[in-house]
């Protein structure tokens, strides 16, 4: 009786500890009030310093623009957020709209500051959602692209609506933002949706969680990441593996641009060469030698422009 009482006593401890271990990974990541732009900026290995007179000088130029606040109700009745740029040049007569989706604990308005000097002048209106449980846009747990892309469909048909049914619309995401647009290119889509571009994007929140803990916290994903599976299934309405943008992007059938850093430690490049070779849609792949997380744009902003020009030209 006594190694049955000491053996039920350890396995007690273990499962306390276990359920501790995976009620601390689910706060810090999942809920919006405990998920910290501080300690993503850190965990991404990227430093943003160097970049600040081009950010600063790329901000002043954006504000200055004419611009809206929007707000939508998504599909389970939150109250989501977006800011709206219309075009301050002419591409001939052509509508253009670009629906910029931005990264885990960011904003809309935050990480598309630099790109809109290329957008703007290209002739693009852009449309900067906030994420659900981000910024402006209502909502305690976040999407990580498997929620987010319904709300894409949502601001899509707004675009379509304000716009017209000749619009032109091109996706394009980052980080969270990226995955959440590959998610969204094995939906539907409506026709008006002619290219994606995916910079940074991972295959789904398991295999990114799974490489954090491994490779930054030198932990097991095991029980955190199964654990906070069932709790997430419970309390935001999604499995970490239900959408998975390897598995979407077989149904594509919009051109996409995937874009991501040789040097990304955060979500690891092999992802994108991954979800590249499950893609069944016209593609096309940059890979920016030297760049961290989301830094491709500021590393080689002439060749990541240059990119993008060729690939809308190609959808023409």
């Amino acid at each position: 009786m006594g190694i049955l009482k000491k053996t039920m006593t350890c396995l007690g401890v273990l499962a306390a500890a276990s359920a501790g271990e995976t009620a601390y990974f689910y706060r810090r990541t999942m809920i919006r009030n405990n998920a910290k732009r501080e300690r993503t900026m850190k965990m991404s290995g990227t430093d943003w310093s160097q970049y600040e007179p081009l950010l600063k000088e790329r901000k002043e130029f954006l504000m200055a623009q004419p611009h809206q606040d929007l707000y939508q109700n998504s599909f389970d009745n939150l109250k989501l957020h977006a800011t709206y740029f219309p075009a301050i040049c002419d591409d001939n007569g052509r509508k253009k709209v670009v629906i910029c989706f931005h990264g885990y604990t960011s904003q809309g308005m935050s990480d598309y500051i630099a790109l809109s000097d290329y957008y703007l002048k290209k002739g693009f209106a852009m449309l900067l959602p906030d994420a659900r449980a981000h910024g402006l846009s209502e909502g305690e747990y976040i999407g990580f692209g498997c929620l987010d892309r319904k709300d894409a469909l949502q601001w899509i048909s707004w675009v379509i609506q304000e716009c017209g049914e000749d619009v032109e619309i091109i996706l394009h995401g980052t980080s969270m933002g990226g995955a959440t647009v590959l998610m969204a290119s094995g939906l539907d889509l409506p026709k008006q949706v002619k290219g994606i571009v995916s910079d940074c994007g991972f295959t789904s929140p398991k295999e990114v969680f799974t490489h954090v803990l491994n490779n930054m916290y030198h932990l097991p994903a095991f029980p955190a990441i199964p654990c906070a599976d069932v709790v997430n299934k419970k309390l935001a309405g999604y499995g970490m593996d239900e959408c998975n943008a390897k598995r979407e992007v077989r149904k594509a059938k919009v051109p996409i641009l995937f874009i991501h850093g040789s040097e990304d430690t955060f979500v690891p490049c092999q992802m994108c060469h991954e979800i590249y070779d499950y893609c069944n849609a016209p593609k096309k792949k940059l890979i920016v030698e030297g760049a961290a997380h989301a830094e491709s744009y500021y590393k080689d902003t002439k060749k990541y422009e240059q990119t993008l020009t060729e690939f809308f030209e190609e959808l023409d």
